[in-house]
């Protein structure tokens, strides 16, 4: 295997490190990356990232983790990559969230976690570091015996010279190590020689997690703390027009009340009082002036943009003028709605103003962009310190900030640290939302069925320029596109357009599996369509117009893990769709039951992936289904639906998800590979929603083109 470039960081940006870290030997590095990291929505690329070890004097090895963990087992996979090539167990390695610091612990200066990325900007970069610190200590070991360095060999946190029987722990030789020059092209481990990686591990966040002891950003307590319960204007951008501050502070507990204008906030000395004086508070609110937005308004104006011509985003052959030419030509219209995230643990922080610094507690996926956000409120970069918190579900919500710069908002106004906390309500009616999109797509075929045309309309917010803040420089949103100008199968003539179109009054923002879950369920739907026009079987039918071999391998397999062709009962239908995304190939059957009511119950789930050198299986098997789950959820039930500029649903009541008795079986396979990592955390929920409107056909011949199923199965 290659081995990766190195080089050192910048002295002072590695001072800055150091202390942020603590003691001990921090190894710090520049790393070129030549696994080919990828962004939030952009295909792979070069870039260079900062990684760290901490090893002290007693022998304790820290990773200071360039990522976070929330839910997706990071605390497990990225310590295997550094124990592996360190020579260690890796119960000899304990985790530390990085500080915010993006240009020593990010990917292309962006410290965010996210877009299923963490394995693959991390796997030769966090290797490398590991390979890196175990060549100095050998080297030091060597060195001190006046022995070559060939002839010792480093296992289970020691170094050892086998001829003398001399051994020395990494603790010992810390010091010494870090005096040497930091080697470069250090070579790493070749797949036959992985000890660690490739084979199932328990996660190390199981125990505390099971036990209670794990603390999130929810759990967080401090001498002195108090508690805001918060309520936003239901309206974005409306104010509050009167509030009674005398009746919740009559409540036993209450603090104060904070009114910033766009939200309120009661402090109290615990959440019960809190509450209690928010509901006691009797805010009324002018709804300015998104009060009169409507659903129906808004889906108007998308319908209306995606008959424009839109910019575009990718051109191979000369699509219209096939079409033009063509006699039959195929069309359909989608829909998908806009979605909450629904994360098991609401927005929360806990901020303390003290002494000229502003303190953070939370889960956050983007710790550089609280502390870029935060200045906005007057202050400097270097007066924000944010502590990392276990995250209880991100889903893309954390990656945005607004629950931090909230709770910072409320905590001025408080002496002593204070922890701020939404409502379920009002995490689900103040969500920045999946967007919703309006897809237009038209196409022909030869004789044979064989693809001769595909055009492709999206039509739909921009979280790419909501995100960097500035308008598209090209007119095109590749989060929004991708998947629909890369497609995998073959097409001579290929034109995808996309149209920006703001929903007035509604935030939006990134949702899990980002634009391929958007593009995926459009294009495989479409697919399916063509295959039925056709008269081809859907499996057969990709098989032969799919490019990848790879793509190819996974679609062969599930037809056999999934008993495609197989008889079924009246009213069961299955449906597949296959995908190459976040640098992973999955495809995935669903088998469903449709009633004579309409009623849809999923029954079985197959998945097949290819991401490349698994890392930890268990933990890949794990996210596909509940990539599947999260998924289906979204696909059966879940809208976010807009009436006088207020969100409709609140609650779990009105925006589902899946219990254990509607889950289906889900059984996964994943394809031993010797490929560099891909993706896996969204790549399932990304998948399943086309594979599953494809089996309502198969079972009913109705297209969805509507999402939720819920709603489309009416229409």
């Amino acid at each position: 295997m290659e081995a990766n470039r190195l080089a050192l960081i910048d002295r002072r940006d590695f001072i800055k490190a150091s202390a942020l870290a603590g003691g001990g030997w921090l190894l710090g590095l520049a790393l070129g990356a030549d696994a080919a990291p990828r962004r939030r929505h952009a295909p792979p690329g070069p870039a260079e990232i900062n990684a760290y070890v901490r090893i002290t004097a007693d022998g304790t090895i820290t990773l200071i983790m360039p990522k976070v963990e929330m839910g997706q087992g990071t605390y497990t996979s990225l310590p295997m990559l550094l124990a592996e090539e360190l020579e260690v167990g890796l119960n000899q390695i304990r985790v530390e969230h990085a500080p915010a610091a993006p240009k020593i612990y990010g990917f292309d200066d962006d410290q965010s976690t996210g877009g299923s990325t963490s394995v693959m900007q991390c796997w030769l970069p966090l290797r490398t570091a590991g390979a890196t610190a175990r060549r100095m200590l050998v080297s030091a070991a060597a060195a001190g015996w006046k022995v070559d360095e060939a002839t010792c060999l480093a296992a289970g946190g020691e170094v050892v010279h086998a001829a003398s029987g001399r051994r020395k722990s990494y603790g010992a030789l810390a010091a010494t190590a870090a005096r040497l020059p930091v080697p470069t092209n250090v070579a790493l481990k070749e797949p036959k020689d992985f000890k660690l990686i490739g084979r199932t591990h328990a996660r190390l966040d199981s125990p505390s997690k099971t036990d209670g002891s794990a603390r999130f950003g929810i759990d967080v307590h401090l001498p002195g703390l108090a508690v805001a319960a918060i309520a936003r204007a239901p309206v974005e951008g409306g104010r509050v027009a009167s509030l009674d501050a005398v009746a919740a502070k009559a409540i036993a507990g209450v603090r104060q009340v904070v009114n910033e204008g766009d939200f309120v906030a009661v402090v109290a000395d615990h959440t019960w009082a809190a509450f209690k004086g928010l509901e006691a508070l009797a805010v009324k609110w002018n709804g300015g002036p998104n009060a009169g937005v409507q659903q129906a308004q808004l889906v108007a104006e998308l319908d209306a943009a995606v008959a424009r011509d839109g910019a575009i985003a990718n051109r191979i052959g000369d699509a219209e003028a096939a079409l033009a030419a063509s006699t039959t030509v195929h069309e359909a219209l989608y829909h998908q709605p806009f979605l909450a995230h629904a994360t098991m643990e609401p927005m929360n922080a806990t901020v303390h103003w003290h002494d000229g610094l502003c303190e953070v507690w939370a889960g956050t996926q983007a710790p550089d962009r609280a502390v870029s956000k935060l200045t906005a409120l007057g202050l400097d970069a270097g007066q924000i310190k944010i502590h990392n918190q276990l995250i209880g579900g991100g889903f893309g919500r954390r990656l945005e900030v607004d629950g931090i710069e909230f709770a910072a908002r409320v905590a001025r106004h408080v002496e002593g640290p204070v922890k701020t906390l939404w409502r379920r309500e009002e995490d689900i009616q103040h969500d920045r939302y999946r967007p919703y999109y309006v897809d237009r797509l038209r196409a022909t075929l030869d004789d044979h069925g064989a693809l001769v045309a595909w055009t492709h309309t999206i039509a739909g917010s921009s979280v790419s320029a909501s995100w960097d803040g500035h308008p598209l420089k090209t007119g095109v949103d590749d989060d929004a596109v991708e998947c629909a100008t890369n497609m995998i199968y073959t097409v001579p003539n290929l034109t995808v357009r996309y149209v920006q179109q703001e929903p007035q009054g509604v935030p939006t923002s990134w949702w899990r599996g980002v634009g391929p879950t958007r593009s995926i369920f459009v294009v495989e739907s479409f697919i399916d369509e063509l295959a039925a026009a056709a008269k081809q079987d859907p499996l057969a039918y990709r098989r032969a117009l799919l490019k990848p071999p790879r793509a190819q391998a996974v679609l062969d397999l599930i037809a056999t893990k999934a008993g495609w062709g197989q008889p079924l009962a009246a009213g069961h239908g299955r449906g597949v769709a296959v995908q190459s995304a976040f640098g992973s190939f999955l495809a995935q059957v669903v088998e469903v039951a449709v009633d004579a009511e309409g009623a849809v119950r999923v029954e079985r789930v197959t998945c097949v992936l290819d991401c490349g050198q698994a890392v930890n299986p268990d933990t890949i098997h794990a996210q596909l289904q509940g990539g599947v789950i999260f998924g289906l959820s979204a696909i059966l039930a879940g809208e976010v639906t807009i009436a006088d500029g207020r969100v409709e649903q609140s609650n779990f009541n009105d925006y589902p998800v899946l219990r254990i008795a509607e889950s289906p079986s889900i059984l996964t396979h994943v394809v031993e590979s010797g490929e560099s990592p891909g993706g896996v955390g969204e790549t399932g929920t990304a998948c399943v929603g086309a594979a599953l409107c494809n089996a309502i056909f198969a079972a009913t011949g109705k297209r969805i083109r509507t999402l939720p199923v819920s709603r489309g199965m009416k229409s």
